[in-house]
Parts: structure tokens; sequence; C-alpha cells
């Protein structure tokens, strides 16, 4: 849509809702608006799920609450005994409707998480010994275990692979990275995509993901160009404040239908943002939510090395600021060389991308190169030659070699930067305590990424497995219900995808599968209650 500059609030909420008084049956008798001065006890629009975050996680979840189902395929047979054994059991069962746990019980895999693990075996059964044996699940589109929601993303459908470095493969493979019901492969051939790789560039996984949403229904749940500014919990007042921690803080509201009936429904979670409008105005929004799922990645905010100089603006973060540089031929006839910080994918993205540009390098990181924890450690040569070549120049073309003879590229292992100077020079330290000081054109900084949560209270440092510390995907993960992908210090609040500590696309589906399964059930339990007459909201799972 294109919005005017006089639209209001009600009317961008209006096209959030529409489907969703369809999709009930009902006509909502309020319009969804929502100003300053109205009262949490009015009746205005409740969703039983908000989706914070459209890359993968969020598509998944999506396609999986819009009703569609995995069941064992006819014909199937898992390569696990076991595992095929549990499946024949409830093979008239989707797997949504079966004990997750009980699935996945003895299963090991490259996730924390066990369902992750189970979903990924069922979707690529043995990928992690080298082979390509197809799903054992088809896949079937339910409507009546269909739960309205609606997924909310800065940008087009695929999140952050629509911002990646395009010249790069992925670090996965092109099936890896596909989603439920979608062959990737079969998509690129359809499309006349000449994949010459089973690796793929991020442009084509972020098309893939856009096609996606398109290809299964799903875009009447998407809104895109959406920045969230907060989402609270709502509060009852004094009269909770003996209750339990998990039911204090729920509100329970009533939406009345036309004929009179009502529905379920709990005030949990105030979500509140804007729109951005094609003109570039902002329109504001506020929408109430009974669960919130936060699918939005880490890919936010690049982590910084907190020291003395770093802001000043020939000291990058990104990737693509860095073939901005290149493209605008800032570096071009410069002596000096570039300096890059990390020793991860990206780093080593950026020293092939300086290499391939006769651009010199200067590499620092504060690993040893024979740290068993590195990246490269962990990719076979055969299938990753481009990062095998960058990790063999870190072992071997260190700033204790002849620096003459290595003029190109030239490594500091175990070093930190200990300051930026204004002329363009930074302070090194090594491991020993000696410090160097080094002349270069631009620095890049890459040492990872971390979510930017400060929507959330506190930033989200609450919700994490080390209390009032930031959420990152590797030390300090959401905590989670293994099986439910609930926060298990905020109830009614799920966590998906790296956030969790699953980064790859592989696991990430998981989470979709743990959270609709819940919401399932739950949906199923509040409809009973409804069936039953049992207006009240209090005893409601």
């Amino acid at each position: 849509r294109t919005y005017s500059s006089t639209e209001t609030e009600g009317q961008l909420l209006n096209s959030f809702v529409q489907y969703f008084g369809d999709s009930l049956g009902k006509k909502i008798k309020r319009m969804p608006l929502i100003e300053e001065t109205v009262l949490p006890g009015d009746s205005l629009l409740t969703l039983p799920v908000v989706i914070i975050g459209n890359g993968p996680s969020g598509i998944c979840l999506s396609y999986l609450l819009s009703g569609y189902r995995p069941y064992l395929s006819p014909e199937a047979i898992h390569p696990n005994p076991i595992l095929h054994t549990k499946l024949e059991e409830a093979r008239h069962l989707s797997i949504v409707d079966q004990d997750l746990e009980y699935l996945s019980e003895g299963l090991e895999g490259r996730s924390s998480n066990p369902v992750a693990v189970l979903f990924d075996t069922l979707l690529h059964p043995d990928a992690d010994f080298g082979y390509d044996y197809p799903p054992v699940l088809h896949w079937k589109l339910e409507q009546h275990n269909y739960i309205p929601h609606i997924v909310l993303g800065k940008g087009p459908p695929g999140g952050a692979w629509h911002s990646m470095e395009g010249s790069m493969l992925t670090i996965s493979f092109g099936d890896w990275m596909e989603l439920p019901g979608l062959s990737f492969k079969e998509w690129a051939a359809s499309k006349r995509r000449n994949i010459k790789n089973d690796r793929v560039m991020p442009e084509e996984i972020a098309c893939y993901y856009k096609h996606y949403v398109k290809v299964m229904g799903l875009q009447k749940n998407f809104r895109d160009n959406v920045y969230i500014t907060s989402v609270s919990k709502l509060y009852r007042g004094k009269d909770d404040e003996g209750r339990s921690q998990r039911n204090e803080d729920i509100s329970t509201q009533h939406l009345e239908m036309d004929d009179g009936q009502k529905s379920l429904t709990k005030r949990n979670w105030e979500v509140r943002g804007y729109q951005r409008a094609a003109d570039g105005s902002h329109v504001p929004f506020c929408l109430f939510a009974e669960n919130v799922a936060l699918a939005t990645g880490t890919f936010d905010s690049p982590g910084r090395l907190q020291v003395e100089g770093e802001d000043f603006p020939f000291v990058l973060h990104s990737m693509a600021d860095f073939g901005a540089a290149i493209s605008k031929g800032k570096l071009r006839g410069k002596a000096d060389p570039v300096l890059i910080v990390g020793a991860g994918l990206t780093a080593a993205d950026a020293v092939l991308c300086a290499y391939n540009n006769n651009i010199p390098v200067i590499h620092v990181f504060r690993r040893r190169v024979t740290d068993t924890s590195l990246i490269f450690k962990q990719l076979p040569k055969k299938l990753y030659p481009e990062y095998h070549k960058v990790y063999h120049m870190m072992c071997t073309q260190s700033h204790t070699v002849d620096s003459n003879q290595h003029s190109a590229y030239t490594s500091f292992p175990e070093h930190n930067v200990l300051s930026f100077k204004p002329e363009m020079k930074c302070v090194l330290q090594s491991a020993s305590g000696l410090k160097k000081i080094l002349k270069f054109s631009i620095a890049l900084v890459l040492i990872g990424s971390h979510p930017n949560l400060f929507f959330l209270k506190d930033q989200g440092h609450s919700i994490g497995h080390h209390s009032n510390q930031p959420i990152t995907c590797k030390g300090n993960p959401i905590e989670i219900d293994p099986y439910t992908y609930e926060c298990t210090k905020e109830a009614n609040l799920f966590a998906l995808g790296p956030l969790v500590g699953d980064n790859f696309v592989r696991f990430l589906k998981g989470g979709a599968l743990g959270i609709a399964r819940c919401l399932a059930i739950r949906q199923k339990k509040k409809h009973e209650l409804i069936e039953s007459g049992d207006g009240g909201g209090d005893g409601v799972p």
C-alpha cells in the first residue's frame, strides 16, 4: 500500500485486522484504534500471537501457525530405527500433535535444543554424516488449525538476508537454508537461476524467502517496514499482588462479537511501534497480544570493542559499509593497509574481499591460530576452500615472519586493540604486553553481532540464562523451556532462532515446531472452555 500523510493510526491498524476478523468468522465490533487516553479496560483488538521479526524464524513459525502440518510420509523410512519406530506408533498424527520430548529423546546433533535436532533429522536425515536423504515428512494444510497471528518486520520477508553482503557464499548448503514445503533446488530451477554450487549467495536466499511467503499464502499475515518501539506486560494492579509470578501479570479480555458470543482471549502484552509510510512519515500503532514470539535474530547491533577512538568515521563495523567504501573508490591508491579485527567468518569474508580487490590487509585477532574453537576448525576443506585459504594465511603469514615477504596480508594473532588514533593509527597489545602502533587506511571491526532488544523491559537482560546481562547467541541466549520455547522467566513470551542459540536456519525451524505445538494445545483448551460455557478466564493456561 501507499500511505498518505494524513492516514490515521486507526486506518493503518484496520489493515492489520481485516484478515483476522474474517479468519475468526466474526466481525469485530470495535476498530483497533488506540490513543494515549484510551484505558486498558476498553474493548480493543487482542491478537493471539504477534511475531516480531520476519526472517526465516518468523516465516517458519507463521507457516505452522497458518495450519500447515507435517506427517510421516507413507513410504518413508528414517535411517534411525529407534526414531522410526516412535514415528510409526503415531503415524496418523501430525508431528505437531505428538510428544516432542518423547520423539527427541536420545537424538544428538549440532544444536543444544532437542526439538531443533528432532525437526532437523526429520527434514534432513543424517545430514551431518554427508548423506542427502529426502525428508521423511509430507505437509498438509489444515485450515482448522490456523491460529490468527501477525508477523512484523523492518524490511521484506527474509529479514537480515536482504542486507547481507551479496558477493559471498553462505556457510550452509542451499538445501539447509530452505523452509518446509518448498525445495530450494526446485525453486531455483523454476526461476532458471544458475546455481553452480551447493552453497549459494545471500541474495538468492533472500529472494527464496520472499517468494516462500507468497507461494505459501502467508503474505496476509506479514507487515513490512514496521519498527517496534516497546513490548510491555500489562498488569491488573493491586488485586494480583499476592499471585504467583506466572499469573500476576496477565490481563484477561473478552472480544464482543456481533452475534453476542464471546471469544476468550488474554491481553498479556502491549506492542507499540510505527510503520514507515511511502512518503517517509511514521504511522504509529498499538496492538494487544496474548502471546509474543521473538524472532529478531542477532544481526541488529554489531559487536564493538569499546575502546577509545572506535567512533571515528574511518572505523567501520559491517561488511556493507566496507563494500560501499570499496565501490566508491575510497581505498583506491591508498598505500596503507586495511585493518580487519576478528577471527570469525565475516572477518574472513572481509579478508577475501580486500584480497580480491588488491587491498593489503592487517588482520588482528585475540585467539591463537591453534585454538580449537576457531570456526575454521569445524569446516571441511573441500567444501570451504576459500575460508581455509584465509586460515592458512592466518597461520603462515604472521607478523613474526618477514613482513616484506607477505605485504598483501599480515596477521597479528593473540593481539588486542587498545585504541584508535585520529591520524589513522591503531595501538595493539600482544599477549605478552608488548605494544605496537600501526597505520591503516580504514579499520573494520567484525567481532560478531548482538540482538537489539531495546523494546523489552531492561532490554531483555532479565530473560537470559545469566540475569542482568545482555542477550547474546553464544554466551547468554534467552532461557527457554526446551520443548515449548516459552521463556522460563516470562510467561506467554516465546523466542526462537539465534536468540536461543540456533544460528543456523537448519535448526531454527525446531523452535517454530515447539511454539506451534504449545500454542495449539492452549488453543484447544481455550475452545473447550468456551464450548463448555465457562466464561471465566483466570484458569485458562
